[in-house]
């Protein structure tokens, strides 16, 4: 006797629908009227690693939109009495009466010499606890620039108190604090950069594939003389030309503009090939005989048709903004001091002296790697979710 027909292993279908219990010809049925959005979302959220990827990406933004929130110091706020301030623990339940309290706590610092080089040093005192709370009262700030407010997520009980989760650089200044206000701008230039472009890429790519002829071989040329170019040399000698003595906002445009003007060559490629292949279908025929406008028919049949994998191209693009900008400012040819960002803090571990006594300075590394990979594993998801008819 036959077995039914698993519809999960027949080709254009979707296991993540037909593990449920109904019946095969009405999970067939839902496919086969399913919006393509809706068969993108049944197939990327099969791809666990993308779904964890984007939850982390989605909280590493919202952490940055609301910085100021979770800041326990402002990021330029320092105290000279602790510098290079290890890292403390929480501790939420204090057993010092003998009986379980919540009471949450860290261990404060006390000064130790060392014997070989003779210098003062913070180590953490476990008989000195620093008592904290959370949602505390701080250093006042707008909420997304708008809204005053004085609460942060955590913060000590008394602001004098030494309170460094992450530990403190050179000058006393928070890191945690300092990281915060780093993914901000860090993340925001892989947005923005991508933004820029996207905007070229699928207008210059549009162009060549659309058109073709000498339009296609002079952007094809320019593309193709940007991309012979090396990157890294490209790259300082474009951010050393920016004058020293712009502000900080100028300079962050500046970068910005300088890995948008690089990196729009790779999406254009892709959008020009997509051109190539749609501008001859029966629905790019039919609007252009019906006196569609060319741009028209460009933004409205042609871009909407392959925008899946335009998002995809974009998720993938940013991680390398974040290591561009990275690289840069950590080169000291990017953004500079007072500007915040991660490239920037990990300037202060780029000697051997200083990693070996505050080895917590790398913790910025950490937080790229990890912004980074996330990107990367959610832009491969959405790249084989904007296939959902592929297997």
């Amino acid at each position: 006797m036959s077995q039914p027909t698993d519809p999960a292993a027949m080709p254009g279908q979707t296991p993540d629908i037909t593990a449920s219990e109904e019946a095969p010809q009405e999970v067939e049925a839902k496919i086969m009227v399913a919006s393509q959005w809706k068969l993108i979302w049944w197939k990327f959220r099969r791809h666990k690693l993308a779904m964890i990827s984007g939850i982390i990406v989605i909280a590493i933004y919202f952490v940055a939109a609301f910085a100021e929130f979770f800041e326990v110091f402002p990021p330029d706020q320092y105290a000279a009495r602790y510098t290079y301030a290890p890292p403390q623990t929480i501790h939420l339940i204090d057993m010092s009466d003998g009986t379980p309290r919540l009471a949450p706590y860290v261990n404060g610092y006390k000064v130790t010499i060392d014997s070989f080089s003779l210098r003062r040093t913070f180590v953490v005192d476990p008989e000195q606890k620093i008592p904290f709370r959370f949602f505390a009262k701080g250093f006042e700030y707008k909420l997304l620039g708008i809204i005053p407010w004085d609460r942060h997520l955590i913060g000590p009980v008394n602001p004098e108190d030494p309170f460094y989760l992450l530990g403190a650089d050179a000058l006393g200044r928070d890191l945690l604090s300092r990281m915060i206000a780093g993914g901000r701008i860090s993340m925001s230039i892989g947005l923005l950069g991508v933004a820029i472009s996207l905007i070229l890429g699928i207008l210059l790519g549009g162009l060549s594939g659309y058109y073709g002829g000498a339009v296609d071989n002079i952007i094809q040329r320019i593309i193709e003389f940007l991309r012979s170019l090396p990157t890294i040399p490209l790259w300082m000698s474009l951010a050393a030309a920016l004058p020293i003595t712009w502000p900080p906002l100028y300079v962050y445009f500046g970068i910005t503009i300088i890995l948008s003007f690089i990196g729009w060559t790779g999406l254009a490629r892709v959008v020009r090939g997509r051109f190539l292949a749609l501008r001859e279908e029966d629905f790019v025929l039919a609007a252009r005989l019906d006196g569609a406008p060319q741009i028209y028919l460009i933004m409205r049949h042609m871009v909407p048709s392959f925008l899946s994998h335009i998002i995809a191209s974009i998720t993938l693009a940013i991680p390398g903004m974040i290591l561009s900008e990275t690289a840069l400012s950590f080169l000291g040819l990017g953004l500079r001091p007072p500007v915040v960002s991660w490239g920037v803090l990990l300037q202060d571990a780029q000697n051997i002296r200083a990693v070996s006594t505050a080895p917590w300075l790398l913790i910025p590394g950490l937080a790229v790697v990890i912004a980074v990979l996330s990107l990367n594993f959610l832009g491969d998801g959405l790249r084989d979710a904007a296939d959902p008819y592929g297997r």
